[in-house]
């Protein structure tokens, strides 16, 4: 059956590629991100070509944006089969450097800008009893990297947001999972990132700090010039989701293929565990 996909951040990376992936497919596609008119005016044209797909402007970080995006989709198509929460923004630098304002900014896109969209689609779709909600988390929400923690807070908080309302929405008929990237080249490493800010303070861990700079920096250029993984491999878990008979969706779809299958591993082996840590308290 042909559904309704609405997906945040579709400019480029993966947000692009699965309304690429969505449309071949015949779904009735959003594509939505800011500035349609401004300077993502020729992603929205290229991908408003697209013989499905309809493109608006959406800002996570605005409530009115939010509100008015999603209402004018629900009065022209009447409902919303799949949300997808894509859009996210990148930070980088030691935990102090940054200030508070500059986390905020971070969380405001990667983790409020989730709820904002969420709240919006759950009152339809509970109401429907129907619904899928799929958000972009990451690899580093699960395992903490150094010189991005504020950044991956951000997905640790998603993390924490899904999986305790996973259940929730269950009983009501909406599935809310994850999915989860590894390493991958997209166009989100090239736009302006938010990085710590306060002046000086990262210079000021001296020759520790920079071993640690260059040993993740060698790890990720052999990343992504020898591994370097397709990025459609996050736009086929998305659509495998979406086709995914309903009650039979995971959690969480890890998509780490530069792990030779750890991340998979490491998710079994933590859901095992919950499992036990649960029935322990009787749950």
């Amino acid at each position: 059956m042909k559904k309704v996909i609405l997906i945040t951040g579709s400019s480029t990376g993966f947000g692009a590629l699965m309304v690429r992936t969505f449309d071949k497919q015949g779904h009735t596609v959003i594509a939505t991100m800011r500035n349609v008119n401004g300077k993502n005016a020729e992603f929205a044209t290229n991908l408003g070509a697209l013989p499905n797909t309809e493109v608006i402007d959406l800002d996570v970080t605005d409530d009115t944006s939010v509100k008015s995006a999603v209402a004018a989709v629900y009065a022209k198509y009447g409902k919303i089969d799949v949300l997808v929460n894509n859009a996210g923004i990148y930070g980088g630098g030691v935990l102090e450097s940054y200030s508070l304002p500059q986390i905020q900014k971070l969380f405001d896109v990667n983790v409020w800008g989730v709820i904002r969209m969420n709240s919006e689609v759950l009152p339809a779709m509970r109401a429907a009893k129907d619904g899928l909600i799929i958000t972009i988390s990451s690899q580093v929400g699960r395992v903490s990297l150094p010189l991005q923690s504020a950044y991956n807070a951000s997905k640790f908080a998603l993390e924490g947001f899904i999986e305790g309302s996973h259940e929730e929405l269950i009983g009501q008929g909406v599935e809310s999972v994850l999915i989860e990237p590894g390493g991958f080249m997209t166009e989100i490493i090239s736009k302006a990132h938010v990085n710590g800010d306060r002046e000086g303070i990262q210079e000021s861990y001296g020759a520790n700090l920079i071993d640690i700079q260059q040993n993740i920096q060698r790890v990720f250029t052999k990343l992504f010039t020898e591994s370097a993984p397709d990025p459609q491999l996050i736009a086929d878990a998305a659509l495998s989701l979406v086709d995914t008979e309903k009650g039979k969706r995971p959690l969480r779809t890890p998509v780490d293929p530069s792990s030779n299958g750890i991340d998979v591993e490491y998710n079994d082996a933590t859901e095992e565990i919950k499992k036990r840590w649960f029935s322990a308290y009787g749950f």
